[in-house]
């Protein structure tokens, strides 16, 4: 018969076997470590391990409470849950498993991650980056919008911007995330909500009268801000000031700074007039990008 002391020690050894999660889903299946990777207004995104899979996932979660006055936010999120478990293809951010937590009153959804966090931090790291890999980063966020917008119903994200775009900078593979704004529009293609992030948010959609070229507008302010590591419209104080410039025509100060004329007319061919804006498979034909070669993964088959 053991002595006291050797079951102690047996605990012990169990303890430390254990992973050291702070929470693990209802299944067993997925554990959140106490890591943070990145937090918004809505929800925390925390580092998570899939014992299953063996793998490195993020954990987002969203406490509840804090949204009881307004439950558009949670509608919104429910959204983009049932948007993204739709969704499959090489440029877009997986979805593996979701639940909410009565008890603790959250909802948590698991999430593909992205070793090298999101598209703004990781340019900010890496200050030097030629025109080359710029182009590969954009050919992925071209494809990936691609593939909503012909997804059937048409999918526009609507908030396109740097810190919605992923990287694993090990293989150089790009990501589009946060789908929570993203609007399903029917044959139309066309929306009237006013939602976004200012500084990319196209003329149109102020007007709330817009279509899915609302998100190569973003598209092209994002290659702006990896090509100069600016914010675009960084000059501007106030909501309104940007408003003004947008609606105007009036281009952002860091374009002044895109050296490369032919990077430079390619963003002015995304932010222009929606009449003469191509379409995301326009501008993957785009002489600009012929030169760039992105390797796919083999099981994805919409590409």
């Amino acid at each position: 018969m053991p002595s006291p002391s050797n079951g102690r020690n047996e605990a012990a050894d169990e303890d430390e076997e254990r992973e050291p999660f702070v929470e693990v889903d209802p299944s067993g299946r997925f554990g959140r470590y106490s890591e943070l990777l990145g937090s918004g207004a809505v929800k925390k995104v925390y580092r998570a391990f899939d014992q299953h899979e063996g793998r490195d996932v993020a954990w987002n979660q969203v406490r509840l409470r804090n949204f009881s006055s307004d439950p558009s936010v949670i509608i919104r999120l429910r959204s983009e849950i049932e948007l993204l478990k739709t969704l499959k293809h090489d440029s877009i951010i997986v979805l593996y498993h979701f639940w909410k937590d009565v008890e603790h009153n959250t909802l948590n959804f698991i999430t593909e991650a992205c070793a090298s966090g999101n598209l703004r931090d990781y340019r900010k790291k890496h200050r030097h980056v030629s025109i080359q890999a710029l182009k590969k980063w954009g050919v992925q966020i071209l494809r990936g919008l691609d593939y909503l917008h012909t997804h059937d119903p048409c999918i526009i994200h609507r908030d396109l911007n740097c810190s919605n775009i992923f990287i694993n900078g090990n293989i150089g593979k790009v990501k589009i995330g946060d789908l929570g704004l993203a609007a399903v529009v029917g044959k139309s293609h066309a929306a009237h909500s006013l939602l976004g992030t200012p500084e990319y948010m196209a003329p149109e959609l102020y007007e709330e009268d817009y279509t899915e070229l609302v998100d190569i507008y973003s598209f092209g302010m994002c290659l702006l801000e990896m090509a100069t590591c600016e914010i675009p419209y960084s000059e501007c104080d106030s909501i309104g000031k940007i408003y003004r410039k947008v609606t105007a025509g009036v281009m952002p100060r860091a374009m002044d700074d895109v050296l490369d004329l032919e990077l430079k007319a390619f963003v002015e061919r995304c932010v222009g007039q929606p009449r003469a804006r191509p379409s995301a498979a326009q501008l993957l034909k785009d002489p600009f990008l012929a030169d760039v070669v992105v390797v796919v993964d083999a099981d994805d088959g919409h590409l």
